[in-house]
């Protein structure tokens, strides 16, 4: 019988700092480690899940009954609803741990990790997990901008959405709450930064970590993986000695506006007008996130196409299973969204885009 703790690393960040990015290259690298990972999901349809599960962890290929080892945890912030969201997964993984080798978590893009931390205390979970790390990951030009966020409206939007988050303190004190428990720092996308400017935003950073963690340059999550699994930082005995602004997540205001998830759907021609056609949305609605697949004509492969703002990237993850129906979808979400609107605008702005015209990353 199994008796050693399992190792957890929770991933934090800003939206669009590259989470889910970093959490696929561990998935892809992973080897013959049993890795179950858990996100926060917004929206009807999972992309988030969708991507990790094209690194092979959404289900058994042997057994297509068989539970998978991705957990998605809808609209709920994690450090907010821990018993409510949180503690039955984790009894789940309990049940599997001999099947399992380390778990990842990815917690929405405001949420404070201190208390998810905490729950580690819980003697239902302290006996079977223990916190390897928690690894925060910075937005390099947004917080070389000031702005920590590569799309502060987006953010906003964010906190909006989720009854669970709070909303009136300054980004900057969510910036420094997520370092102040970070075990260790990824500096991302500094491909777009000079030196000077990435020594510029590594030094804000170390004003706001202890002295022992460690901050690391990356592009695109592309790290070793010894750099990020098995610190056995044991983080749940000593973050009650990290600051924090925001104190008990109970004190939070749970009474915010709504803002939307809509779906939308076409044939399309090919990547650059799509992804034209896609920010031509942006530009037009109140449009802070872009998450969806493509289907390419005589593409094997299924194209990710994922927008902040106006900044769009892409990349092909798996082929298309021959149970799929191989169209187009996308999930916008933002504030005042009428999807028949939306999808109409979709269609023509797709007949009228010529291609070359998107600006990708």
């Amino acid at each position: 019988m199994q008796t050693r703790k399992i190792p957890v690393t929770i991933v934090t960040g800003f939206l669009g700092s590259g989470k889910t990015t970093l959490l696929r290259h561990i998935l892809q690298h992973a080897g013959g480690l049993r890795v179950a990972v858990i996100v926060n999901e917004f929206g009807e349809l999972g992309i988030d899940g969708e991507i990790l599960k094209g690194c092979g962890i959404g289900c058994d290929e042997d057994d297509n009954e068989a539970e998978g080892q991705l957990y998605e945890l809808a609209n709920g912030c994690l450090c907010c609803t821990v018993q409510e969201e949180f503690f039955p997964v984790m009894e789940k993984l309990v049940e599997r741990r001999e099947q399992i080798d380390h778990v990842l978590i990815e917690t929405s893009g405001l949420a404070l990790p201190k208390p998810l931390v905490q729950a580690f205390n819980w003697p239902q979970i302290k006996n079977s997990f223990t916190v390897d790390a928690v690894v925060t990951v910075v937005d390099g030009p947004a917080a070389a901008s000031g702005q920590f966020a590569e799309n502060p409206l987006a953010v906003e939007a964010q906190r909006k959405a989720d009854p669970n988050l709070d909303h009136e303190s300054p980004l900057h004190e969510l910036f420094e709450d997520q370092l102040s428990a970070a075990d260790l720092v990824i500096l991302n996308k500094t491909d777009l930064l000079d030196d000077s400017k990435q020594n510029e935003v590594e030094a804000l950073i170390r004003e706001e970590i202890p002295s022992q963690v460690k901050v690391v340059r990356a592009h695109m999550g592309q790290l070793d993986l010894h750099a990020l699994l098995g610190l056995q930082s044991a983080s749940e005995d000593a973050i009650h000695l990290r600051h924090d602004h925001h104190g008990s997540a109970d004190d939070a205001d749970h009474h915010h506006d709504e803002f939307d998830s809509v779906v939308i759907e076409a044939q399309v021609t090919s990547r650059e007008a799509t992804i034209a056609a896609l920010q031509s949305l942006v530009e037009n609605h109140t449009i802070y996130r872009v998450k969806g697949f493509a289907a390419l004509p005589d593409a094997a492969m299924r194209l990710v196409i994922q927008g902040v703002g106006r900044r769009f990237d892409s990349y092909f993850d798996r082929r298309w299973q021959a149970e799929e129906s191989r169209r187009s979808r996308f999930v916008l979400i933002g504030e005042d969204l009428d999807q028949k609107a939306l999808q109409q605008a979709f269609d023509v702005a797709l007949n009228a885009v010529p291609h070359g015209a998107a600006q990708q990353a």
